[in-house]
């Protein structure tokens, strides 16, 4: 579970750039930075690194340039930054899949997440909204798990792959409703999506982006928020636990570099990911899509990514998950 140490709180991120001792005598090499975001563009990840890589070139005055290399559930973006030279100019704004999930899951890794990785810190939690084609007869999460329960293995749900956090979220629910539902996988979230509107699914949960113009026109029911807390997207939708169902299961998104990277170059970054995750507009541009900023310490993401590793990795043996 995330907890409040694991998080930190945005105002203890938001430090002045010359707190740290280390970070006073950092210096970048010269030239532009790279955030490898290790999705296609246009997606909820692409947007974040964006708005974030300008607030942070603003601070760090460089120019940060968004590099787009996906593949592998965004594990092949984030070996390329492991592996780049350690001088501080390599960034990764990489996923819970890349570095937690799929590890997790016994997914061929090119790198060791501990080892090859130096975590800035968390940068965004991105909620995960269930929602059911509107043909379902059922308008809050009790009557979908009283109907569930009345047709077992009746109800599919969809997601964006096998050991995707819609795919974890769903598991998720199967558990703590002791309900039969049937788990049917996309190859990502548009397709599922396509046919979660015309009925050939059911039930999905997916990153809020990727439903929120379908729920506001009408095409999809939304029915609970697996988050500690409502969206202001979407206030009138509560969350799984006041629902009566205590899942959660956000999505997230953080920065890491090059476990060589050297340390006080790491505190500079770290210093200025934490400014520019304070900012007016960055916090506005993340809200618009859902996300909540967060801005932690190194050490804290550090223990978020492992207690995630372990929260993910028991949930998919259980389930008896399998990575594509």
């Amino acid at each position: 579970m995330i907890t409040r140490r694991m998080l930190g709180g945005l105002a203890a991120a938001a430090v002045p750039l010359t707190r740290p001792a280390l970070a006073q005598g950092a210096r970048l090499p010269d030239g532009p930075l790279r955030l490898v975001v290790p999705f296609p563009p246009g997606g909820p990840n692409d947007l974040v690194a964006r708005v974030l890589a300008q607030r942070m070139g603003n601070i760090l005055e460089r120019n940060i340039v968004v590099e787009n290399r996906s593949g592998a559930g965004g594990v092949l973006g984030t070996d390329n930054v492991a592996k780049a030279a350690p001088d501080g100019r390599s960034l990764c704004l990489t996923s819970a899949g890349a570095i937690a999930i799929s590890p997790a899951l016994g997914a061929p890794m090119p790198f060791d997440v501990e080892r090859d990785l130096a975590p800035v810190t968390l940068v965004a939690l991105m909620p995960e909204l269930l929602a059911v084609t509107p043909s379902l007869p059922v308008r809050n999460l009790q009557e979908l798990v009283d109907h569930a329960r009345k047709n077992p293995g009746k109800l599919n749900f969809a997601s964006s792959g096998n050991g995707s956090m819609p795919h974890l979220a769903g598991e998720s629910l199967r558990a703590a409703a002791n309900i039969d539902i049937t788990h049917v996988p996309y190859r990502g979230a548009a397709p599922a999506v396509t046919d979660l509107m015309a009925g050939q699914v059911q039930m999905m949960f997916a990153d809020m982006p990727a439903m929120m113009s379908q729920v506001q026109a009408g095409a999809l029911r939304p029915i609970a928020l697996a988050s500690a807390e409502r969206s202001p997207l979407l206030p009138e939708v509560p969350t799984m636990a006041e629902a009566g169902v205590p899942v959660t299961a956000d999505n997230w998104y953080g920065l890491v570099t090059g476990a060589k990277v050297p340390q006080p170059i790491q505190a500079l970054l770290h210093d200025a990911a934490a400014r520019a995750l304070k900012d007016p507009g960055l916090i506005k541009a993340y809200g618009e899509q859902g996300a909540r900023p967060v801005g932690n310490s190194p050490a804290e993401f550090r223990e978020f990514i492992a207690a995630e590793t372990q929260r993910w990795g028991d949930l998919g043996r259980r389930a008896n998950v399998k990575m594509d």
